[in-house]
């Protein structure tokens, strides 16, 4: 994923984790991914983990802030499973169950959808939640009905959406020290003491839990503090979900927010939506052109199926289809210019800051691969440059046939052991049109590689007739 900003960006990263894996391509009831969903985040009814039959009830976070710190709100979402069933009239006046309604190019199936619930918490200080605070909150159940009418007015049908009952417990803890750490827990309690529960199997456990739960907590000031910069985040307890920064950073106050994400998906602190993304795919883990093309080749009887399957593939569909060709082309990635921000005008190789590992965004300082230089022989050579070959210190068979040839720089490169590499063409190489389109070059060290003029590379190719 990748931005948010405002409130309403830490929503949308938000329902993002709350929507994630809640139907995959090609979005069809059918379809083998979609037997077995709701794979975040999941608070299972009591017992159910137990028996084998669904997730654990519960879930808990710790987080550091300031002592000093302002009002604490805390709001805990998740999705709410609404079974939607199909019945038509029967020969008696009464609704009779069906797998499937038809009316034209029109189909509605029987179906597992979801409704969004969010419980606002409370708002509370330091001080109050020092000596601990327990909130019971309820779920209630719920029958709404919708008729299917023909094009004609005639009912042929009708919709039945169905939700259980649950339950819950909210436990928040305030310790304060030179930093406080706040710790809460969310337990579903549906049905604990009673025998609603016995017989719940694999398949009607997802009816009494708490799906894509996460929770959202907000200061009033940017009290909260980054675990990745807290020298006793070791010792904090996450169980089943995991605290990130949220909202904009603000670069006064590196490693600090007014707002924490509780998410069931391992984040990196202040994680955004790519303003790219034309909507939600419910698949983070694919690339959106990837999935948008793959939508745009279903054929008109999958896009049918998908649409009867659930409104919000539906959506995801029409949405596809009414792609702009620009938007599209938004898609495929972004131009970034390495020189805007702390790069200097040579354009050389960003060093890694000292004591920052390879992994960290620290040492990501906007490398860029075809416009980085590296300097050889007091001349600065980057993509475009000219260079002429003397494979030498790992050079092997095939590497000796290229001594003295010449051959245009694509790319300069450093592994993460700091060894540098540039990646070339030969300029007499009839492929080397294809091996730039798609990536594949020669690699040598900077002292492999001699800089040469264009009056060098012209001498070249009359010599060698290229």
């Amino acid at each position: 994923m990748s931005g948010v900003g405002t409130g309403h960006d830490v929503r949308a990263v938000a329902d993002a984790v709350l929507y994630e894996g809640y139907l995959l391509y090609p979005y069809r009831a059918t379809a083998g991914k979609n037997q077995s969903r709701w794979q975040f985040g999941v608070l299972g009814p009591p017992g159910a983990a137990e028996a084998g039959v669904g997730e654990e009830s519960g879930m808990s976070v710790q987080c550091v802030l300031d002592s000093d710190a302002g009002a604490v709100g805390v709001t805990l979402r998740f999705l709410h499973l609404q079974a939607r069933t199909l019945e038509c009239p029967g020969p008696h006046g009464e609704w009779v169950p069906v797998d499937r309604l038809s009316s034209g190019d029109r189909e509605w199936i029987s179906w597992d959808e979801a409704s969004e619930c969010e419980i606002e918490l409370g708002s509370w200080t330091l001080t109050e939640l020092m000596s601990g605070i327990e909130l019971p909150f309820e779920v209630p159940a719920g029958v709404e009905t919708e008729l299917v009418l023909e094009s004609d007015g005639r009912q042929l049908g009708r919709i039945v959406r169905t939700q259980w009952a649950l339950s819950g417990h909210v436990e928040i803890q305030a310790v304060q020290d030179t930093h406080s750490v706040l710790s809460i827990g969310v337990r579903n309690t549906t049905a604990q003491n009673t025998t609603v529960v016995e017989g719940v199997d694999k398949r009607s456990a997802p009816a009494y839990s708490m799906l894509g739960a996460h929770l959202i907590l907000e200061c009033d000031t940017a009290s909260f503090i980054s675990l990745f910069s807290v020298d006793d985040s070791q010792t904090l307890i996450q169980n089943r979900c995991y605290p990130v920064l949220a909202g904009v950073e603000n670069p006064e106050l590196p490693g600090r927010s007014s707002t924490v994400l509780a998410s069931p998906i391992i984040l990196y602190d202040f994680p955004e939506i790519a303003e790219q993304s034309e909507g939600a795919l419910f698949d983070s883990t694919e690339i959106d052109e990837i999935l948008t093309l793959r939508i745009l080749t279903m054929t008109d009887d999958e896009k049918v199926e998908a649409r009867a399957t659930d409104p919000k593939a539906a959506a995801i569909i029409d949405r596809c289809e009414g792609l702009a060709p620009e938007g599209l082309a938004d898609l495929h990635g972004v131009l970034r210019d390495p020189q805007v921000g702390q790069r200097d005008s040579s354009n050389l190789i960003p060093e890694v800051p000292d004591g920052a590992d390879w992994w960290t965004p620290e040492a990501d300082t906007s490398v860029s691969p075809r416009t980085d230089a590296v300097m050889i022989g007091g001349v600065r050579v980057a993509g475009g440059s000219t260079v002429r070959l003397h494979p030498s210190r790992r050079a092997d068979a095939q590497d000796l046939f290229f001594d003295g040839r010449i051959a245009h720089v694509a790319t300069i490169h450093e592994d993460v052991d700091g060894d540098i590499h540039v990646g070339v063409t030969l300029i007499d190489d009839p492929a080397a049109d294809l091996h730039n389109w798609y990536g594949r070059y020669l690699y040598f060290a900077p002292d492999e590689v001699e800089p040469v003029s264009a009056v060098e590379e012209q001498g070249y190719r009359e010599e060698n007739g290229s």
